[in-house]
């Protein structure tokens, strides 16, 4: 795939989308998260350009919302499935699902749709996919205490490119080697030359270094999973909680991420904790057990009854003998019991083996001295032994546990993809349930359309056979999403439209609810999603253009704009789908009436389907060189005050204003020939 060749995507995007593992799967399958991996590329962005790549999929050209008003009720109805979704990933993949005059693209979306419908939004699968995110890459690891070793200045540069998280060092000979293995816990010699080659240390000679990278540097796998366990443990939890088909080894892989801590350190070890605890604790427990000796000392000599003869005393100045010799010769055993107690509580602090142990020992000399003192060079080489010992340790492990991770990482990868999806799926279902949803029948289509090739029509879906009855919609039961109302208290719509109709009826009786009624369901059937109805046949439109009302007359130039938008539509003409709302506002209604129906004649002799709402229902359809349609949501009366109103048109009907309503009610409640002669100006 030529990634260029993508809306959206320039030169310098398509370098950046060129660094991922799989840009093409991404890009095919919509998959934000992937595409968001990319350098500079953030999940919005990504959102974009996954939408450029399905429409060059489909070769859809764009422009179906051809108005503002219609890209603000595919905004609102997308902000309702939005809404619903737990994960920020799922919110912007359905960024990626748009209304499309395409065949081959809605019935793409309507399988994912129909199967999505099916799922249970189970709440413990909901409170699961809360700590699922995007797998992050494992991040820069650097191991301070291994390095490579190599004579050659190639294999140098070919060693830091492969291995970054590793130092590389040159060196001439095995005493080369040797002197490193002072500084370093391990040392890797990648030359052949080396093979044999013994000196001390742990020093490893490795030629096949740089094709095995993941055996050389464990830490390059531990620390994927570490920094996303928490992640990968949710989607276990969601696959069990949702009861998910995977590849995955689910037990195999919670146990592995058990023994990994947070840090990319390995968990769960028992000995490894032993020698970690004590390299923390040294200093701390060589000084505890300074005092354990100084302490035990002090009260030997407190407790001690000294007698040393004149003789004896003048000889040991005159030697220059101090406290260490009065010690040695007077409290020699005591001086003895306090060290070993030293070493004792050493030893048990630390929780020392036999061989640690023995350098401990050391720590504390059998020449009596007081205060007793730490040899500072036993503590740095037991503080050397213990570190070397947990580093080698931990390196095994984490070599241990790479590979038994290795193999999880793909399918871990789709762990947790997976659950995102289900997420978006979640979203859908929660949405059909809320509103009552049903998939709708697509008829007919439109003329001139180019499809892509290899998509099977199914039969409830999109059909390519044309009639005349195939054109336009049919709402049964539909329920605007966009209204503030609670579901229960809306009332269903019954609705359709072959060919252009007017749409009158008294003010707030619910014209414009249905317009947006109508955009919303032509909006979700032709993103491939359930539609807020019970029933729904609808032709698959080309562009959609919805004109909210104006507010005022609109000065000339304004006016002139409208205008000619309204050429350029009835120019295109079949596969349009055109909502008015008031359009008259635009200028005086007596020419609105003649501009509307001249409008609509050039509409209809195109074959679109439109729906004007207009007060001038009448003055239009008088104005119209043919027996315009003309609908009406009709008011049943005044109710206190209030307009009790049939929320569904009623074909072919004229329906009454609020003021005829107002003075037939007048009439009806007075004899009066006055109301009686208003009366009559309505008829």
């Amino acid at each position: 795939m030529e990634l260029e060749t993508i809306p959206g995507v320039g030169e310098k995007t398509a370098r950046s989308l060129a660094t991922l593992e799989e840009p093409e799967r991404a890009l095919k399958s919509g998959d934000v998260a992937a595409l968001a991996k990319a350098p500079g590329i953030t999940q919005g962005r990504a959102a974009r350009i996954a939408r450029g790549a399905i429409r060059r999929k489909h070769d859809d050209p764009g422009g179906f919302l051809a108005t503002e008003r219609a890209r603000e009720v595919y905004r609102e109805v997308l902000s309702l499935c939005q809404e619903r979704t737990v994960t920020e990933y799922g919110a912007q993949r359905l960024e990626t699902i748009y209304p499309s005059p395409c065949q081959s693209r809605i019935e793409e979306v309507q399988t994912f749709a129909r199967e999505a419908i099916e799922r249970d939004p189970d709440p413990a699968v909901l409170e699961a996919l809360e700590g699922v995110e995007p797998l992050k890459r494992g991040g820069d690891v650097q191991v301070r205490e291994r390095c490579l070793a190599t004579t050659d200045a190639e294999r140098y540069t070919a060693a830091r490119e492969a291995i970054p998280e590793l130092s590389v060092e040159v060196v001439e000979d095995a005493q080369g080697l040797a002197e490193l293995a002072r500084g370093y816990s391990t040392v890797i010699a990648i030359d052949e030359t080396f093979a044999g080659v013994a000196v001390d240390g742990d020093v490893q000679v490795r030629p096949d270094a740089l094709e095995n990278p993941a055996e050389i540097v464990p830490e390059r796998s531990v620390a994927f999973f570490a920094r996303n366990r928490d992640s990968l443990r949710a989607a276990i939890a969601v696959h069990r909680n949702a009861d998910l088909e995977t590849d995955c080894d689910l037990a195999a892989l919670e146990a592995g991420l058990a023994r990994v801590n947070d840090d990319g350190t390995v968990a769960g070890d028992d000995e490894l904790d032993r020698l970690a605890t004590a390299v923390d604790d040294l200093e701390v427990s060589v000084g505890a057990a300074e005092s354990v000796a100084n302490d035990h000392l002090r009260q030997a000599i407190r407790e001690q009854d000294v007698t040393i003869e004149g003789a004896d005393l003048l000889s040991l100045v005159e030697q220059g003998a101090g406290v260490d010799s009065l010690l040695s010769r007077e409290l020699a055993d005591e001086y003895a019991q306090a060290v070993a107690a030293a070493r004792e509580h050493l030893i048990d602090a630390l929780d020392l083996d036999a061989g640690e142990a023995e350098i401990a020992r050391r720590t504390f000399g059998d020449e009596p001295t007081f205060p007793v003192e730490r040899d500072e060079d036993t503590v740095s080489r037991l503080r050397e032994e213990l570190t070397a010992t947990r580093e080698r340790r931990e390196a095994r492990l984490k070599r241990e546990l790479a590979a038994d991770l290795a193999d999880q990482r793909g399918a871990a990868a789709d762990l947790v993809r997976n659950a995102l999806e289900l997420d978006v799926e979640l979203a859908i279902a929660r949405f059909a349930r809320d509103f009552e949803c049903t998939m709708p029948e697509f008829v007919g289509g439109s003329a001139g359309l180019a499809e892509s090739t290899g998509s099977a029509a199914s039969t409830d879906s999109v059909n390519s056979n044309e009639s005349a009855d195939d054109r336009g919609f049919e709402i049964k039961g539909g329920r605007s999403p966009l209204l503030s109302e609670p579901l229960e208290a809306i009332e269903p719509v019954d609705y359709g439209v072959s060919g252009v109709a007017l749409l009158s009826g008294v003010n707030s009786g619910g014209k414009t609810s249905t317009l947006d009624l109508v955009a919303s369901v032509v909006v979700l059937a032709h993103m491939g999603l359930p539609v807020p109805a019970d029933r729904v046949r609808l032709e698959r439109f080309e562009s959609m253009h919805y004109h909210a009302k104006t507010q005022g007359t609109l000065d000339a130039g304004a006016f002139e704009s409208t205008v000619r938008q309204f050429a350029d539509i009835a120019g295109d003409g079949a596969g349009s789908l055109v909502l008015v709302d008031e359009l008259e506002s635009i200028t005086e209604p007596g020419a609105s009436a003649k501009i509307i129906a001249g409008i609509l004649e050039a509409l209809s002799e195109n074959g679109a389907t439109a729906v004007f709402v207009s007060h001038l229902a009448g003055e239009i359809r008088e104005m119209a060189a043919y027996d315009m349609a003309v609908d009406g949501i009709e008011a049943v009366g005044l109710v206190d005050g209030e307009l009790e109103v049939n929320r569904s048109p009623i074909k072919d009907h004229l329906a009454r204003s609020t003021p005829e309503l107002i003075v037939e009610k007048l009439a009806d409640e007075r004899e009066a020939v006055f109301y009686d002669r208003l009366l009559e100006k309505f008829e």
